[in-house]
């Protein structure tokens, strides 16, 4: 058996050290996939809230959510198999700048931006204002 330098020794035993480290698997499995965008449970409360009134006036009728990698999407339809006529979209990128949330309409025009969901929807308010 042959003897290993004192330097070479304190080497390995720190690679030996690396490798054998115990990882979070949460952590890594986010790290390879992260997980989709979602709207929090009060975020849902405030839109399935102006939904529900706006199914009350007759003005929508059906609705999806989107969870994409980088923003979640709530669209609002008229009716089935069209194009939604609003989406109210939670992009977290955006959160420092403009503002995580946005209502967009059919022709991709941006009605309203910000960083409170419920100031948000209240253009909905100012559309129902409007047509009474």
């Amino acid at each position: 058996m042959t003897e290993q330098p004192e330097g070479q020794r304190h080497e390995d035993d720190g690679a030996e050290k690396a490798t054998s480290g115990v990882v979070d698997l949460g952590i890594y499995r986010q790290s390879l996939d992260p997980l989709p965008v979602t709207f929090h449970r009060r975020e849902l409360d405030a839109i399935l809230w102006i939904y529900g009134r706006m199914v009350g006036e007759g003005e929508w009728r059906d609705y999806a959510i989107d969870h994409l990698k980088d923003r979640a999407v709530f669209s609002v339809f008229k009716r089935a198999g069209e194009y939604p006529l609003y989406r109210i979209e939670k992009n977290p990128k955006l959160a420092a700048k403009q503002g995580a949330f946005a209502v967009i309409a059919t022709d991709g025009r941006i009605l309203k931006r910000g960083h409170d969901l419920r100031q948000v929807l209240k253009v909905f308010d100012k559309t129902l204002k409007s047509l009474d």
